[in-house]
C-alpha cells in the first residue's frame, strides 16, 4: 500500500473512540462482559485528564430517596425536553441511574457527599420536582473520570492510546459494516489504521464552535462529523443548550467555562447592571431555578435591552449566603473565580450564557446501536436522551449508563463477528482528504476561520434566532468551507497544531452546517431553540424530531418525523397541572 504519509496498523476486537464517562464506562462493562476481547481505547488528549466528563462540577441525577420515584425523574426529563426526547431512551436514563451510582460507589471506589445519616447527600438543581443531584462537592467529575480511569488502567486487555486522534470511520471490503478508522498519532505526526469487529464513538460534543463555550478545548464534534460521513442518521441538531452563567474573565481561557447551576440551586442571585433581580419577569415561581434555556434567554434579554453589562453579561451574587458555607460548598468555583480576579464568597461575579451541551447527535436505539452496522454511539454524540433542553445533572448520567448499556451490546456484537478486511479503496479515500492540508501550499491560516466561525454562530445561531440571522450564517458557513479548501500547512509532524486546527474545522463545518439548516427548518421555539420571529411552541405542527443524513451528492437531507409519545403525553402534564 502506497501512501504519502507513513501508516501503521493497530488490530483490536473493539475500538473506543474517546474516554469520558461513556468511553470509560463502555470499556469496563466490555471488559468485566468478554475479558477475552482486546479494546483499543483511543484518547484525543491525556488519559484521565481532558474531556468534558473530568469538568461536571454540579452533579449526577438519580433517584435515590425514598419520597422520589424513577416516574417523577422520568417526567422532569420530559417536561424539561419538551415532549421532544425519544422517552424509552429517557427512561433507561432514569432507570439505570441509580444502579450506576450503586456501581460507582461500590465496584468503581468513587466517593460522593454524605448526609450525617450516611446516606449519599443529593442537592438542588433547575428544573427539576426534587433533590436528586449526587455530587462530590462541586468536582463530581474529576471524582468520577479519576476512579473509571484506575478501574480501567487496571484492566490488562485494554489498550490505550492517548493525544491520538480519529479522523475517519472505515468500511470493509463490502463497504457494509463499519471495521475501525483513521486514527493520527498527534504525538508523532503519524497515521494509524485501527481494524476492529465494532467500534464505539464517544468523543463528547461540538459547542466550540462558538464565541463563548465551556466543553473542553479539544472538542470539535469530532464524533457526530465522522458518523455522519460515515452515513449515520442526525437528530435534533438545532437543539444546543447554552448555559446560562458562563463566566466572563476578558480573553483568558477562563471566559466561557461553567459556573455551575448548583451556585443558583443553593440560593444564588442573578442581577443586572442596573441591580434589579430580574428573573422574576421570566419564571416568577421558580426564578433563578428555571431551566437553563429560560434563564439563557431571561439573561440575553437584559443585555440586548440595555441593562447588561459592559462586557455583555449580568451578576450571578452568592455574598448573602456568608463565605463559609459558600467556600465550603463550592470550592472549586470559588478558586475559578479566584483566578479570574474576584472573590466568589463577598461578591457578585460576572457572567453570559454560554455554548454547552449538545442535545442532538447520532440517532441510537437504547444499546447505543446505530443505523449503520459495527457502529455504536454513546454521551454527548448521541441524541434523543434529552429532547429539547437537558437538565442540569442528566449529563453525566447519560454518559455512565448508555456507555454501560454500550458496552454489554458490544459485547455480544464484537464477540459474535469476525475480524474483517477494510476496503483499501476507501481508506485511501479518507487518507487523502486528511492529508490534503500538507499537500497545499501555506495560505488561509485556520485559526482564522475558526476565529470566524464563532463569531458566525454566535451572531446568527446563538441564544435567539430568526430566519434572516440562520440563512446568512448558512452562507457564512459555506464560504468559510470554501476558504478551508485554501488551507495549507508546512507538513505533518508531531503536535502540528495548524495542521489539527484544520482537521478540527472540517468536522465543526459538519456540525455547524447540521444545527443551521435544523434551525431554519424548525419554524417554532421549543426549549434551546428559539426563533424571535416564530416565539411560539407548535405541538399541532412540530412535535417532530428533526433528522439529517448525507446525500449521494455530498448535500445534507433534513427530514422530520413524530415524536413517539410512549409512556407520556404533553395532556397528561397539563390535566395533572390543572
Amino acid at each position: 500500500m502506497t501512501t504519502q504519509v507513513p501508516l501503521e496498523e493497530i488490530r483490536s476486537d473493539v475500538l473506543i473512540v474517546g474516554s469520558g464517562g461513556a468511553g470509560l464506562f463502555a470499556a469496563l462493562h466490555l471488559s468485566d462482559a468478554a475479558p477475552a476481547l482486546q479494546v483499543l481505547l483511543v484518547v484525543k488528549g491525556l488519559f484521565g485528564k481532558s474531556g468534558c466528563t473530568r469538568m461536571v462540577q454540579g452533579g449526577y441525577n438519580a433517584v435515590l430517596h425514598p419520597a422520589d420515584s424513577l416516574e417523577l425523574h422520568f417526567r422532569d426529563t420530559i417536561v424539561g425536553g419538551h415532549f421532544l426526547n425519544r422517552q424509552e431512551l429517557a427512561w433507561r436514563l432514569v432507570q439505570d441511574a441509580p444502579e450506576r451510582i450503586r456501581e460507582l460507589e461500590t465496584r468503581v471506589g468513587c466517593f460522593f457527599d454524605r448526609n450525617p445519616d450516611g446516606t449519599i447527600h443529593q442537592k438542588p438543581f433547575a428544573g427539576q420536582s426534587f433533590d436528586r443531584t449526587v455530587h462530590r462537592g462541586d468536582l463530581t467529575g474529576i471524582e468520577i473520570v479519576s476512579r473509571l480511569a484506575e478501574q480501567v488502567m487496571a484492566r490488562p486487555h485494554i489498550r490505550i492510546l492517548e493525544e491520538c486522534r480519529a479522523l475517519d470511520l472505515l468500511f470493509d471490503r463490502a463497504g457494509q459494516s463499519v471495521g475501525g478508522a483513521l486514527l493520527l498519532d498527534i504525538r508523532r505526526g503519524r497515521f494509524l489504521v485501527a481494524r476492529a469487529r465494532a467500534v464505539l464513538v464517544a468523543t463528547g460534543g461540538g459547542a466550540r464552535m462558538y464565541r463563548f463555550s465551556s466543553p473542553s478545548v479539544e472538542k470539535s464534534g469530532d464524533g457526530v462529523a465522522m458518523a455522519y460521513r460515515a452515513g449515520a442518521h442526525l437528530m435534533d441538531m438545532e437543539m444546543l443548550q447554552f448555559h446560562p452563567t458562563g463566566l466572563l474573565a476578558g480573553k483568558g481561557i477562563l471566559t466561557g467555562s461553567v459556573v455551575e447551576e448548583g451556585l443558583r440551586g443553593a440560593g444564588g442571585r442573578l442581577y443586572n447592571a442596573q441591580g434589579e433581580r430580574f428573573m422574576g419577569r421570566y419564571d416568577p415561581d421558580r426564578q433563578e431555578r428555571a431551566s437553563r434555556d429560560v434563564v439563557s434567554r431571561a439573561i440575553y434579554t437584559e443585555v440586548v435591552e440595555g441593562r447588561g453589562t459592559e462586557n455583555g453579561g449580568v451578576y450571578l451574587d452568592m455574598s448573602h449566603l456568608g463565605p463559609r458555607f459558600v467556600a465550603a460548598n463550592f470550592p472549586g468555583m470559588a478558586d475559578r473565580a479566584r483566578l479570574a480576579g474576584r472573590d466568589l464568597t463577598r461578591e457578585p461575579i460576572e457572567v453570559c450564557p454560554t455554548a454547552h451541551f449538545y442535545m442532538g447527535g447520532v440517532a441510537i436505539d437504547e444499546d447505543g446501536a446505530t443505523n449503520v452496522d459495527g457502529l455504536f454511539v454513546a454521551g454527548e454524540d448521541a441524541g434523543g436522551v434529552h429532547g429539547a433542553n437537558r437538565l442540569g445533572g442528566n449529563g453525566v448520567a447519560e454518559s455512565t449508563t448508555f456507555g454501560a448499556r454500550a458496552g454489554d451490546a458490544l459485547a455480544r456484537h464484537a464477540g459474535a463477528r469476525e475480524l474483517r478486511e477494510l476496503s483499501a479503496g476507501y481508506l485511501q479515500e479518507r487518507l487523502r482528504h486528511a492529508s490534503a492540508y500538507v499537500q497545499r501550499p501555506v495560505g488561509e491560516s485556520p485559526f482564522d476561520l475558526r476565529r470566524d466561525l464563532e463569531s458566525l454562530m454566535w451572531e446568527k445561531a446563538g441564544v435567539v434566532r430568526r430566519e434572516r440571522d440562520l440563512r446568512e450564517g448558512l452562507s457564512g458557513i459555506e464560504g468559510l468551507r470554501d476558504r478551508l479548501t485554501r488551507v495549507g500547512v508546512a507538513g505533518v509532524r508531531g503536535y502540528d497544531l495548524a495542521f489539527h486546527e484544520a482537521l478540527n474545522m472540517h468536522n465543526l463545518l459538519v456540525v455547524a452546517e447540521a444545527l443551521v439548516r435544523s434551525a431554519l427548518l424548525r419554524a417554532e421555539s421549543r426549549g434551546a431553540h428559539f426563533r424571535s420571529d416564530f416565539p411560539a411552541e407548535n405541538d399541532r405542527e412540530w412535535l417532530k424530531n428533526i433528522h439529517v443524513r448525507g446525500g449521494p451528492d455530498g448535500a445534507m437531507v433534513l427530514w422530520s418525523e413524530p415524536v413517539t409519545l410512549t409512556r407520556l403525553r404533553p395532556e397528561d402534564v397539563r390535566a395533572h397541572v390543572a
